[in-house]
């Protein structure tokens, strides 16, 4: 089997933690098998190099996860990117495209999609397993995952099997989907047998034709695909599945309660993460989420957090925290001025080894101030080491780069009237 593992969703009921760039999928905040903690992305990963370890992984993501995906999944996973974001049947319909044209991906391959953020164990690989056997034979045309529901909850979908006996493998026939029905709908639903749609799904690629039609389309792939094909299997999978899409599920397998520069006192089952350099006190709080990150500050009641989403989305704004290919980089301060004058200020590190590109701005000029390790900076072709307490001041127009040889600190100050990312135009340069 060939495997897309599905990496782009914007995780915004995991905000201030999670925003555009750095979703929840990359946040490291799982309990890893070493004692350091994982991301949601890389636990995935590493489950499929344990359980299948044969079976070649490709990842798909938007073009604005490309480095945090880059630097947490390293150069052995390809990466296809999606120009925007329109949904999970274009972005799966681009992935197997691309490995027709690019990998020579046969017809008769079976294409197994995961998605990233979900918590399970080694038998969801098994089931996967044996999903991808029954489309490679021809049993099945296409087969999806199914999963006893826990609560009747309006987060899911749903796949109710027909009430015919069960297929080879323990496949049933599906008799309908409902699409994130209410919570009474839910609760019929549940009654009469259906399972949770989990978001697998099991093919082969010559049943997306016409594949030019599905690249343009908008939405999920259960919409666009699932529910318009004929003779469709759910699989059931009763082992551990737990969906990582609120702070409620989330805190249930932290390995610790409060992280960051947090103080709790007299509190009972809440959660405090802290992301900033000052202290957090929570006291006397009940079933509660607490967060903090440049991007914001939630507190929120355990039982609702899930509901969030739409608030943040009126709260939208630039990514305060980025994870990128060379390390990571935060804003310290903002600043507008009657006159359109800005400034913007932020704190950057550099992995040893890694390099920010060739790269020239036009409507900014930055003022670099390096605080600690060692580095080289190129301006206008000129080079020359860099470290603790020296300061650069690169116009606007200048070409600059910068590679680290240690891990590299510095405070970038930005001045301006039109500060944004994609003030950058890149020219090559060879270190």
């Amino acid at each position: 089997m060939h495997i897309i593992l599905l990496c782009g969703g914007p995780g915004r009921r995991l905000w201030p933690v999670s925003n555009g760039t750095r979703a929840k999928q990359y946040l490291k905040l799982l309990p890893g098998p070493d004692g350091v903690a994982e991301s949601m992305v890389q636990r995935m990963a590493r489950q499929i190099r344990e359980n299948l370890p044969d079976q070649p992984v490709t990842a798909v993501a938007p073009a604005a996860q490309l480095d945090a995906l880059r630097a947490q999944l390293g150069p052995q996973v390809p990466i296809i990117i999606e120009q925007e974001r329109r949904g999970t049947c274009p972005a799966i319909a681009l992935a197997v495209a691309t490995l027709m044209e690019q990998k020579r991906l046969r017809d008769d391959e079976p294409v197994v999609v995961i998605p990233c953020d979900t918590y399970t164990d080694a038998g969801y690989f098994r089931v996967i397993s044996r999903m991808a056997e029954l489309v490679a034979d021809g049993s099945v045309p296409l087969a999806l995952m199914g999963v006893p529901p826990a609560e009747p909850s309006d987060r899911y979908g749903y796949v109710l099997a027909s009430e015919c006996a069960e297929e080879s493998g323990g496949a049933l026939p599906v008799a309908r989907f409902a699409e994130k029905p209410s919570p009474v709908d839910a609760a019929r639903l549940i009654a009469d047998g259906a399972f949770w749609n989990a978001g697998v799904f099991a093919f082969l690629p010559g049943m997306l034709s016409p594949l030019s039609a599905l690249l343009t389309a908008a939405g999920s792939f259960d919409r666009n695909v699932v529910e318009r094909s004929s003779g469709t299997r759910v699989i059931p999978y009763e082992g551990l599945w737990q969906d990582l899409g609120t702070w409620q599920n989330l805190s249930h397998l932290l390995s610790h309660q409060a992280v960051g520069n947090t103080h709790t006192e007299d509190c009972r089952n809440c959660t405090v993460i802290n992301e900033l350099n000052i202290p957090l006190l929570v006291h006397g709080a009940r079933s509660m989420i607490v967060a903090a990150s440049p991007d914001g500050i939630l507190v929120a009641d355990k039982a609702v957090s899930g509901s969030i989403k739409d608030e943040v989305d009126r709260l939208a704004a630039r990514p305060m925290y980025e994870e990128r290919r060379w390390g990571v980089y935060k804003v310290v301060d903002t600043a507008e001025f009657a006159d359109g004058f800005s400034a913007l200020t932020k704190q950057l590190t550099l992995n040893p080894g890694c390099s920010i590109s060739y790269q020239r701005h036009t409507h900014r000029e930055e003022v670099w101030t390096f605080i600690d390790g060692s580095g080289e900076i190129v301006i206008d072709g000129e080079r020359r080491p860099v470290g603790r307490g020296d300061v650069i001041r690169i116009p606007r127009g200048v070409k600059h780069a910068l590679r680290a040889l240690t891990p590299l600190t510095f405070i970038e100050v930005q001045t301006g009237s039109h500060l944004v990312e994609e003030d950058i135009e890149r020219f090559d340069f060879d270190w």
